[in-house]
């Protein structure tokens, strides 16, 4: 059999303020065609899923570009342009082909591109043909679109959030694909949207039982796969939403019905989806009235995983001036901070401007008098399903009693080791404070006494109301559509 798997994604925020261009590619994860590691990064699930099931089954396996990008502003037009080409550059040198096997994210929006993935899979399906069959996995945080469903045979999304299943949803993948070449299934599709978006923990009642419940339905009576899109609330975009997608081997009605069932479902238990956040000062004050620790503290509205400069200061401005210390906060993006720590030496003490540099949703500067207490370069931190995550150099402050972890690649928390490796033992701390939605649960899970989700402000904010759309579908459960000036609803 001959097959062909390539990567191109990234999560776009498209109230970012900071464009995605070539350099955020390379700087995050770019592998031209037949230079992949060895081992798999957090997009090429079915590059490394290939590479497992062609090497027992003595596949001929053809590795085109693997290109990501860390969750930012909208993609230049250049650089989505030039790197559709490459990827469709590496397969037509591979044709034919038997199966097509993609890594995307589902929600990456370009200038003039508001569906990179669906223009994608149109220009991959004009390529290789009718008779080729084409796999995709991708993220639950999409926007799945019908132009996605329509030009593609399967599509797999992870079911856990946090995502460590990238490998496992990778081999279903594969293995469904290969029974389309074989002959053995003939998959139908049937996506609803559920007119809402909404967040869904798996680590939570009720989303673990719905979850574990419809992993059981698949395989039986025809189910072939099932793929919850929880949506990506922070992309302006038409198809923006949560979605249901089932595919049955042959039987187009039972796909309806049932992904019309669970969609049902899903908006019957939305307010039980909704994660509480209490705003910066009582979650500090629920933080310190909880008996032992470490708290651990999500500042999503920061996170670099969903497009935030991950160097904002409101959270740590609080705790400073409330005095509050036996504290840890990071990973904040700042380079010129990390450079000057790393001029002065372990141990020196200086005045450190800290954090506020990207807008206004950064907040303002903290001037702060610090001890260099750890310099490292070329941290790796533990990423998402085994996968590494670099860094770039580190160093650990401390002000007021609170150790600040300083980095130069903008990233979010993953592991607890982007801590400890500094020396700061997480156990010993009364609050941590993490620049991550939710990724971070997996590790900081294991150490957190407990948890509570932050409403702060940021390009990631959790209060979507604030957020300017123009261009999504209505209706979208919680979001209250605009009235115009004449009164009439906005398109």
């Amino acid at each position: 059999m001959r097959v062909f798997t390539a990567t191109l994604a990234a999560e776009i925020n498209t109230f970012a303020p900071m464009p995605t261009g070539l350099a955020s590619f390379r700087d995050f994860g770019y592998y031209p065609a037949g230079t992949h590691p060895d081992h798999m990064t957090i997009y090429a699930g079915p590059l490394w899923a290939a590479r497992l099931r062609g090497a027992e089954r003595n596949w001929q396996l053809f590795e085109g570009v693997v290109a990501g990008a860390q969750p930012n502003g909208i993609v230049t037009r250049q650089a989505y342009e030039a790197l559709r080409a490459e990827l469709l550059e590496d397969l037509r040198q591979a044709l034919p082909l038997d199966m097509v096997l993609l890594g995307l994210h589902g929600a990456m929006v370009a200038d003039g591109y508001d569906d990179c993935e669906g223009d994608v899979l149109e220009h991959v399906r004009r390529l290789v043909g009718k008779d080729v069959v084409i796999g995709v996995e991708i993220d639950p945080h999409c926007h799945l679109s019908p132009a996605m469903v329509e030009k593609a045979d399967m599509i797999v999304a992870f079911k856990e959030y946090p995502h460590d299943d990238i490998l496992e949803r990778g081999l279903e993948l594969v293995d469904l694909c290969a029974q389309m070449v074989e002959g053995k299934i003939r998959p139908a599709a049937s996506l609803v949207d559920c007119e809402m978006i909404t967040t869904i923990h798996t680590t939570r009642e009720p989303a673990r039982s719905f979850v574990d419940r419809i992993q059981r339905l698949e395989g039986k009576e025809g189910v072939l796969s099932i793929s919850i899109a929880h949506g990506f609330a922070w992309g302006d975009v038409p198809d923006m939403g949560t979605k249901v997608l089932v595919y049955t081997d042959g039987q187009p009605e039972r796909a309806r019905s049932l992904a019309r069932g669970l969609a049902d479902e899903l908006f019957a238990m939305r307010e039980q989806l909704a994660v509480p956040a209490p705003g910066i000062d009582a979650a500090l004050d629920a933080a310190l009235g909880f008996e032992g620790g470490p708290v651990v503290l999500s500042d999503g509205a920061d996170n670099p995983g969903g497009g935030a400069a991950s160097d904002s200061t409101f959270i740590l401005r609080r705790m400073l001036e409330r005095g509050i210390g036996n504290a840890a906060i990071g990973p904040i993006w700042d380079p010129i901070a990390v450079r000057i720590a790393f001029d002065a030496g372990e141990g020196a003490r200086l005045k450190l401007r800290i954090g506020g540099k990207i807008g206004p949703l950064s907040g303002d500067p903290l001037d702060l008098d610090c001890e260099v207490k750890c310099l490292k370069e070329g941290l790796v931190m533990s990423g998402l399903s085994n996968t590494p995550d670099f860094m770039g150099d580190c160093a650990l402050v401390s002000a007021g009693g609170i150790d600040i972890v300083l980095a130069t690649s903008r990233k979010q928390a993953m592991g607890t080791d982007l801590f400890t490796q500094l020396g700061c033992d997480l156990r010993e701390r009364k609050i941590v404070v993490v620049k991550s939605s939710q990724h971070f649960y997996a590790s900081f899970s294991k150490v957190a006494a407990h948890v509570i989700y932050v409403s702060a402000p940021g390009v990631v904010t959790l209060d979507l109301g604030t957020l300017s759309y123009q261009r999504i579908r209505w209706p979208r459960w919680p979001l209250v559509q605009p009235v115009s000036r004449h009164g009439d609803a906005s398109a």
